[in-house]
């Protein structure tokens, strides 16, 4: 991560500002450029408004004191001149504010895609990692606004600087102190801004994992994930208590830098209110003396006033700016994180058909200290159907997810017909496995697209959707559902119907076969299904394993007996591996375990 940048680092400050205003420009050209005309259009209204006042001034004291009678008709024209101005500013406001509401609801649309892209872009590692999570928290904080407010608050300064250089020079040929009062008054006010947003930077940064630990209590409470154990377990009231007492941390500890920033800021205002009514009274002495016109008295008093204004929202743009730069790194630290799995140069194309299967040569993996993996030797000839058994933990679902390069072994090497998997393309690679894990997803969608996203790369076919969940033994189901396949399935939004958890088993394994793939693998697919229904699966996923290679992971040994070769697993290691009967015959682990699942069925 880049160091927060600093008041020196004009380089990094200006390269943020670039990379913010090309996401700004990407998520909504035409608005960009319409929000700044208008921005220069405000900017120019208020000095011909200001020019305006001073001509009717003159004019009135003209009529008014006889000297020039026809001056009474100028100042009707120029009343109605201002009345046009004024009413111009309206709509232009009113314009500015349509255009900003649209132009902010584009951005942040468009960050949005940008962190989705990158969140499903980045590296299963990442997730396990709980300084990634931080990471993440802080860029969807900061992604939906902030780059727009940048961008805005550049144009912002920009204008403010123009109209305050003009009122600049116009106070300068007044008198010089004018000038330097209106920068003194205002000055101290936009450092405090600049030291307190490095202060609520850091603040920010530091409590990022109690942030996180609230939301999580807010998940808990208010997700169905954790429902029933809440109300079995009366988990609610305690976890209201520590959602409160973190809340109330992080509400104590920012409101304490807010009183300090404003008993500061009330200095600093105190100084400036004192040398602006200095100056009014410079203004008000040389009128007095005549060496100035009442119109130029009032253009002077509304000059000062809003040079002074101007010169705030100028300082307060580029505090703004700042405060947004420091904040921004949340999101550029987020985009800028770099795939863990490299891709080739020049990939391989996968063999279809398999010829030979696949191999893994001396495969150790760790997830960080823990050894899930150990020089691990097996083969699975193309066309057989493998089966990994071993306690939960031995190593079996890490095995699948390095096949499917969801990571890389830190040892050894896994070979597709000869060809390290490092070889392939990783988007090819998977196109060529379907694989349904224990811990499947439950898509709160229709049943159609619940079994469609195992091949979102061809159309949703209703005949191969069908077809599918006949073979996962979801066909009956899903027939007598309220709208069949266009039934929604799950709790989440109206009409939907809620499953059991054996049949969303059967969804989920629907899902997994329709992919035309070379490489099926199961991972525990009937855990949550009786007896007679996961016969029924395996004698249909044994007429459709026919010509595929079928990896298949069970705790139920019963089901692994139509596997033509097994492979026993305990902490990360193959103790055995042959076929059902020479594995029984050997009277080693495997054999141990069917006899012992097998008597509690006597």
């Amino acid at each position: 991560m880049n160091p927060p940048l600093d008041l020196h680092g004009t380089g990094r400050f200006v390269l943020s500002i670039t990379r913010a205003a090309r996401f700004v420009w990407r998520a909504a050209r035409p608005y960009t450029a319409a929000s700044a005309a208008l921005l220069v259009v405000q900017s120019v209204l208020p000095l011909a408004a200001l020019y305006l006042v001073k001509l009717i001034v003159d004019a009135i004291a003209a009529a008014a004191g006889g000297t020039n009678p026809a001056a009474l008709d100028s100042v009707f024209v120029l009343i109605a001149i201002a009345a046009g101005v004024a009413i111009v500013g309206v709509a232009v406001n009113s314009l500015a504010s349509v255009v900003n509401e649209k132009h902010a609801e584009l951005v942040a649309d468009h960050m949005h895609d940008v962190l989705h892209a990158k969140s499903i872009e980045v590296d299963l590692e990442y997730y396990e990692n709980p300084h990634y999570y931080d990471t993440l928290h802080r860029a969807q904080q900061e992604a939906p606004y902030r780059p727009a407010r940048m961008v805005k608050g550049l144009i912002s300064a920009c204008q403010s600087a123009l109209s305050l250089v003009a009122m600049a020079v116009l106070l300068l040929s007044f008198h010089w102190g004018i000038a330097l009062v209106l920068f003194v008054a205002v000055v101290p006010e936009a450092l405090v801004q600049l030291k307190y947003a490095n202060l609520m930077y850091a603040w920010r940064r530091a409590r990022t994992p109690t942030e996180r630990y609230a939301q999580y209590y807010d998940w808990m409470m208010t997700g169905t994930a954790h429902a029933q154990e809440l109300r079995l377990f009366d988990l609610g009231r305690l976890f209201m208590r520590q959602f409160r007492d973190l809340r109330e941390r992080l509400r104590g500890e920012r409101f304490a830098i807010i009183e300090r920033r404003s008993k500061v800021e009330f200095g600093t205002q105190a100084l400036a209110t004192v040398a602006v009514f200095g100056a009014y009274a410079l203004i008000a002495y040389r009128a007095v003396g005549g060496t100035i016109t009442l119109g130029d008295l009032v253009m002077y008093f509304g000059a000062f006033q809003r040079g002074q204004e101007f010169l705030r929202q100028f300082l307060r743009s580029v505090a703004a700016l700042y405060e947004d730069n420091l904040f921004l790194t949340n999101l550029y630290e987020f985009l800028d994180l770099k795939r863990k799995l490299d891709e080739p140069l020049q990939p391989k194309p996968v063999t279809r058909p398999l010829r030979k299967g696949i191999v893994f040569e001396r495969v150790s993996f760790s997830y960080g200290e823990k050894k899930a993996l150990v020089e691990v030797d097996l083969v699975i000839p193309a066309g057989a159907t493998v089966a990994l058994v071993g306690e939960n933990g031995s190593g079996k679902t890490t095995l699948i997810k390095l096949l499917a390069r969801l990571y890389d072994p830190n040892a050894g090497r896994i070979m597709l017909d000869g060809i390290d998997l490092r070889a392939f393309s990783t988007a090819a690679l998977r196109r060529e496995i379907s694989v349904i894990f224990q811990d499947y997803v439950r898509y709160n969608l229709t049943a159609r697209e619940n079994i469609w996203f195992g091949s979102v790369d061809s159309s949703p076919d209703a005949e191969r959707i069908a077809r599918a969940a006949n073979h996962a033994g979801a066909g009956d189901l899903i027939r007598g559902l309220p709208r069949g396949y266009e039934t929604v399935l799950g709790k989440w939004f109206d009409d939907g119907e809620e499953l059991s958890v054996g049949e969303w088993q059967k969804i989920a394994l629907a899902r997994a076969l329709l992919r035309d793939a070379q490489i099926v693998v199961l991972d525990e697919p009937t855990s949550a299904m009786d007896a007679a229904a996961e016969y029924e699966v395996f004698q249909r996923f044994h007429q459709l394993a026919a010509g595929r290679t079928a990896i298949l992971i069970s705790h139920r040994l019963s089901t692994v007996k139509m596997a033509d070769y097994i492979y026993v697993l305990h902490a990360g290691r193959v103790v055995e591996s042959g076929t059902h009967s020479e594995l029984v015959r050997n009277e080693g682990t495997y054999a141990h375990l069917f006899a012992a699942q097998a008597s509690g069925y006597r």
